[in-house]
């Protein structure tokens, strides 16, 4: 049987995620990633790669708790792994805090994580502009170390990667069976989808060992997320931003943000800046669609638009991807079997 050739466009978080679970899962196919950035260009470079979802509007809660718990279980096996190193994933423990009292304080995905407690009043003395918190442990990926890891894991399954700027999926019409689009914000010019738009995040990363448990506002645009060789400050958070290039005000305001809930990072040094572009729909789409030009038809695989939750549930759309690569083989090999019979 002729092996079913797939190309994933993107080499971010989710187009590196998607080729090692559809190599993984899928013998009878040869995987090629396409993209003209690798890491450390990418967006999931700038991300500080921490596990907690972020809400979307647009797909079901059971879907999304779907995905971060097959994300989680499958970076556990890592993190308890002789890989853990190599692939930078860890456990990360620490506070998320409330000003006010959220209207839900057990969130959907408290069982997933591990050790998951409201915060006493003694702990909460530590945050004395806070009224409420949460406790727990969760993982986190340092993301230049995972995106390297997830691209050699690719090749040791015999997929192969390509540097290339793609203008137009038809280009790719005739040497690939399907398609896989994780082209993240590139999906707009790429297929024309004006339902994802940039939110520009800027985030430091600082040097500052001493800091080891995380800190997360509840609004989700201030937080310290310590990591292997750095501690990642943030944030923010500008719908259709496109500017690329640091902005010193946003700097000097995420450093006091941050400082006020963690005084000592008053004396963090080696501080760079970092920004990046997050996908952001209402509902990430993972759909099969095929395109059609005259006689011509295309088959296409979408992953993208996870926004800034995609190393939350990374590991979930590719494997619900992955399922719909298997049924675009099926469907690709069915017309072949019958011309033999």
């Amino acid at each position: 049987m002729v092996k079913a050739k797939v190309a994933i466009i993107g080499a971010g978080l989710i187009g590196l995620s998607t080729a090692v679970c559809i190599s993984d899962s899928i013998p009878d196919c040869t995987v090629t990633v396409i993209a003209d950035r690798f890491t450390p260009n990418t967006t999931s470079d700038v991300a500080a790669g921490v596990l907690i979802p972020h809400f979307y509007p647009g797909t079901s809660v059971h879907q999304q708790k779907q995905w971060y718990r097959e994300t989680f279980d499958f970076l556990s096996i890592i993190c308890n792994s002789p890989n853990a190193s190599e692939a930078g994933i860890h456990l990360i423990s620490g506070w998320q805090i409330f000003k006010t009292v959220p209207d839900e304080k057990v969130p959907f995905w408290s069982d997933v994580v591990l050790g998951f407690r409201s915060m006493t009043e003694r702990e909460l003395k530590k945050f004395p502009q806070h009224k409420f918190g949460q406790v727990f442990t969760t993982l986190k990926c340092e993301s230049p170390l995972y995106l390297i890891w997830l691209e050699k894991r690719l090749k040791e399954n015999g997929g192969q990667v390509q540097v290339r700027k793609l203008e137009d999926l038809w280009e790719l019409y005739g040497s690939y069976d399907i398609v896989v689009n994780c082209s993240g914000i590139g999906s707009r010019k790429l297929i024309g989808d004006l339902e994802i738009y940039p939110i520009r995040g800027q985030v430091l990363k600082v040097h500052a060992p001493w800091v080891t448990h995380f800190i997360r506002d509840g609004d989700g645009l201030t937080y310290i997320f310590p990591g292997i060789h750095s501690v990642t400050l943030g944030g923010t958070r500008e719908k259709d931003n496109w500017n690329l290039a640091p902005d010193s005000s946003n700097s000097k305001n995420i450093l006091n943000r941050c400082c006020a809930l963690e005084p000592s990072l008053q004396a963090a040094k080696d501080i760079q800046v970092k920004v990046g572009l997050r996908p952001t729909r209402c509902a990430v789409k993972v759909q099969k669609e095929t395109l059609v030009r005259g006689n011509e038809k295309l088959v296409v695989v979408h992953n993208y638009g996870h926004g800034a939750g995609g190393f939350s549930v990374h590991w979930g759309t590719a494997k619900e991807a992955t399922q719909l690569v298997k049924e675009c083989i099926a469907a690709l090999q069915q017309p072949r079997c019958k011309a033999k019979l």
